[in-house]
């Protein structure tokens, strides 16, 4: 089982809305003369993640790139403490584990963040060490499968066998380029009709359904 973080585990800037953070982001870049750095659209765009990958695209593995990465990072580590758990994901991730099922995190989120928030929620044990995300390598942020890849490949997984629950198209496209099976997890019309769009035939708008079908697997192996 592989798990977006930001939407399938939480809603990592429910404190703070993301497209303040992209906001706050372009404002930095604007301070320092590199308004030109963007394009008009990702300006207004609403998604600190694609700021952080137009940025890339202009100066790659340059010292702008890492300073606005960590940033982020940091943006990221401060949310967690506000982050809001998507209703029923605990259980569904404590249930699974439960049952013999490996999990792993692949996610465009940092790491970090990511090991903070399992720990505040306990559950630590039922991921470590598998918590796969954005490295330095900002080309490599799904859609790019890097991240599905390195979790497949460390676990041992059969791709046939293999789930992603992802709430975005890039963690569909990912999903396709693994060539693993994909939920899609929409917490309102909007996500639902993109993850559509982009191609996604299994969604769903609540994690409850897939925690019933878990529980039922877990009684059956337990008679």
């Amino acid at each position: 089982m592989l798990f977006d973080f930001d939407g399938p585990i939480c809603h990592l800037f429910a404190g703070r809305a993301a497209k303040q953070v992209a906001q706050d982001q372009v404002r930095w870049l604007e301070e320092q003369g590199l308004r030109d750095l963007l394009a008009d659209g990702v300006r207004e765009e609403p998604d600190p993640y694609l700021v952080l990958r137009a940025v890339d695209r202009r100066r790659p593995g340059s010292d702008l790139v890492a300073e606005l990465e960590e940033n982020l990072t940091q943006q990221e580590l401060g949310a967690v403490a506000s982050a809001m758990p998507t209703a029923y994901v605990d259980p569904l991730i404590r249930t699974w584990s439960a049952v013999g099922a490996r999990l792993a995190v692949t996610t465009n989120n940092s790491p970090r963040a990511v090991n903070r928030y399992l720990a505040s929620r306990g559950l630590v044990e039922c991921f470590a060490p598998h918590v796969y995300g954005r490295t330095q390598d900002l080309h490599l942020l799904k859609p790019h499968p890097h991240c599905l890849e390195r979790a497949v490949k460390a676990m041992g997984a059969d791709r046939a066998a293999t789930l992603m629950i992802g709430d975005t198209p890039s963690d569909y496209q990912a999903a396709q380029r693994a060539e693993v099976r994909f939920l899609g997890y929409a917490r309102n019309v909007r996500k639902a009709r993109l993850l559509r769009e982009a191609g996604a035939t299994h969604v769903v708008e609540s994690l409850k359904p897939l925690l019933r079908v878990v529980y039922a697997v877990g009684d059956i192996r337990a008679r």
